[in-house]
């Protein structure tokens, strides 16, 4: 038989000859690494759904979220303290010293800027802080939240009208400017008693030795 007639099949139609893999032959994952690696996925997830954490857990979880809170915002909040008690320095001589007033300009507006996420590396950082899995109950978060707003715009403004005060040239100026610093810091401490009733409830459930963050105003 001819190689031609041999690449026929019986019915004429031509038959196509075996090709060789062109590929590398590819490794099969063996299935007990597959059974295993499954295993393990299920053990790991029973845990996390079984493991709750313990009241003792909590307590430190909570310590260690209040005491991060307050060293982030003191960056903000010892400033306007400062701010102040520069402000009640010079009210109390009547404004008759002139370097006590400078000094209290300064002081008041470099707070101001301290409490501007931007520029304070403190603030920025409890922008972006994660609270403890073991705490969501209590909606910490929020707190987190109203620390930020209590920094910037309400601290920072507080501190912007205590310069505006300071720096007014007549008695009507520096009227107007108090006024303005009066509502402030009102509007701060009415964003500290919020924090406070949020932070309250944990440390109360959790039996927990701390306070939270001192926030002047």
């Amino acid at each position: 038989m001819s190689p031609a007639s041999a690449s026929k099949s019986l019915s004429g139609e031509p038959t196509r000859l075996p090709t060789r893999p062109n590929g590398w032959p590819v490794r099969r994952t063996p299935r007990w690494f597959l059974a295993a690696a499954a295993a393990f996925l299920a053990v790991a997830v029973a845990v996390a759904l079984v493991h709750r954490p313990s009241q003792a857990e909590r307590a430190s979880d909570l310590r260690g979220f209040l005491s991060y809170v307050t060293t982030e915002i003191q960056s903000c909040a010892g400033g306007v303290g400062e701010s102040l008690t520069a402000l009640h320095e010079v009210q109390a001589e009547h404004y008759g010293n002139g370097a006590d007033i400078r000094d209290g300009i300064s002081v008041a507006q470099q707070g101001a800027a301290n409490c501007e996420p931007a520029n304070n590396e403190q603030l920025d950082d409890l922008e972006n802080y994660q609270v403890p899995e073991s705490l969501d109950s209590f909606g910490l978060a929020a707190s987190v939240s109203d620390l930020i707003a209590w920094a910037a715009p309400d601290a920072e403004q507080v501190q912007s009208d205590v310069a505006a005060v300071l720096a007014a040239t007549s008695p009507q100026a520096r009227s107007a400017a108090q006024v303005a610093l009066g509502q402030a810091v009102r509007k701060l401490d009415a964003e500290r008693t919020v924090i406070d009733h949020i932070l309250d409830k944990p440390i109360r459930t959790l039996a927990v030795h701390a306070a939270p963050p001192r926030l002047p105003g």
